[in-house]
């Protein structure tokens, strides 16, 4: 019974798998890496094929979308790759009495014995296996990842190695479809995504590997806030790397198409390090503030004392030196008061930088009060005159 179970099994085959087939590729979602190619097996509710799934058929149609590569595999492997958009007409497959070239060459009745007699001796299936399958060729993005540990940062503005997280996401692209298939895709396996977990994982190790390594090389350029900005930079030095996520072209037919960093976070002791360098450094520019100003004040005392120092006496100097070196820029000592008192100016920027004074200068004005004071005692200057005088002189 065994053998005419197998007979009527076999013919029952033959015919169901005659008919050819139209064959497109399956649902692709944003980590969908391969899926299946699907057969239209009715349209607009007429049509019906029931063929089965393993067998194409002489004459059946490969739609390929774009961005997709089509693979045709055999009981043998990879027996063709199809990677330009459009429709093929498949030739390699099962002859079918629906194909004109088929008949001409083997005839109907020599189609339905050969192959019902090869089915027989398999219990009415079939030898041949033939499936197609698609490799999304789009980015596959939205891959997440982040640092499980620290990574330390050597960032020059601190001088110091600072703890970080980072967090982000990656995209990647297949390169090389026929070594994806090969080296990265389980094998007998026409349907896989990036979502399954073992494949993530694998991903994500090598390229946080890879990351640390190109965050380090970056530390000598950029500060820690500055990483977010320089993802471009990020990508090429991981790329060109020679281990871990730059070995994937050459590994598995993929390869890093884009990283973006969405958080850097400091651990707590970097944290802290932060801190404390910020508030120290706005304390040393306090200091140099009050310091200058400290600096100031006692230049325009050491010139009020030059001036003192060189005979106005103690009413007079205090008064002299204290507006003339209000009227100085103690850090170049340059004059600022009006052209009348331009030569005691120059007298005091000589008292400040060396400590000596123009004398002759000086000496001038002081005689001309002492002749005012003469004309003051004698009583041909009043008191009001000589006041505005003596300020005319001073410069007052």
């Amino acid at each position: 019974m065994g053998i005419i179970d197998a007979a009527f099994d076999s013919i029952g085959g033959v015919f169901s798998d005659q008919w050819k087939d139209v064959i497109t590729a399956g649902r692709f979602d944003e980590n969908t890496l391969v899926t299946p190619g699907v057969r239209r097996n009715s349209q607009n509710g007429r049509g019906n094929n029931y063929g089965a799934e393993d067998i194409l058929s002489n004459g059946s149609i490969i739609y390929v979308p774009e961005n997709t590569a089509a693979f045709v595999f055999s009981q043998a492997g990879i027996e063709q790759v199809i990677t330009t958009p459009g429709g093929y007409e498949y030739r390699n497959g099962q002859a079918t009495v629906f194909d004109e070239k088929d008949r001409a060459e083997g005839g109907l009745g020599k189609i339905f014995v050969q192959q019902a007699a090869e089915r027989i001796g398999f219990g009415g299936m079939s030898p041949d296996s033939k499936h197609v399958a698609f490799v999304n060729l789009r980015e596959l993005r939205g891959i997440r990842f982040g640092t499980h540990g620290p990574l330390a940062y050597n960032d020059l503005y601190y001088g110091a190695d600072l703890e970080i997280y980072a967090y982000g996401m990656m995209s990647v692209k297949v390169c090389d479809p026929t070594l994806a298939i090969r080296n990265f895709v389980p094998a007998n396996c026409s349907s896989y995504s990036l979502d399954d977990s073992r494949a993530r994982h694998q991903l994500t190790g090598e390229f946080l590997t890879s990351f640390v390594a190109a965050v380090n090389a970056l530390s000598s350029t950029y500060r820690v806030s500055q990483l977010p900005s320089q993802t471009v930079d990020l990508g090429e030095k991981i790329r060109e790397g020679s281990d871990n996520a730059g070995t994937w072209p050459a590994r598995y037919g993929l390869e890093l198409a884009s990283v973006a960093i969405e958080n850097i976070e400091f651990s707590e002791q970097s944290r802290e390090l932060v801190r404390q360098f910020s508030e120290k450094r706005m304390g040393m520019r306090a200091y140099e503030d009050v310091s200058q100003r400290a600096a100031d004040i006692s230049a325009q005392q050491l010139i009020a004392q030059g001036v003192r120092d060189n005979g106005l006496g103690d009413g007079g100097a205090m008064v002299f030196g204290m507006n003339l070196a209000g009227s100085l820029d103690p850090r170049n000592a340059s004059v600022t008061a009006a052209a009348g008192v331009a030569g005691a100016a120059s007298a005091a920027e000589s008292a400040q930088s060396k400590g000596e004074q123009d004398k002759s200068s000086i000496d001038s004005q002081v005689e001309t009060l002492k002749k005012l004071k003469e004309l003051l005692d004698a009583g041909i200057l009043t008191q009001e005159e000589f006041d505005a005088k003596k300020r005319q002189v001073l410069g007052l």
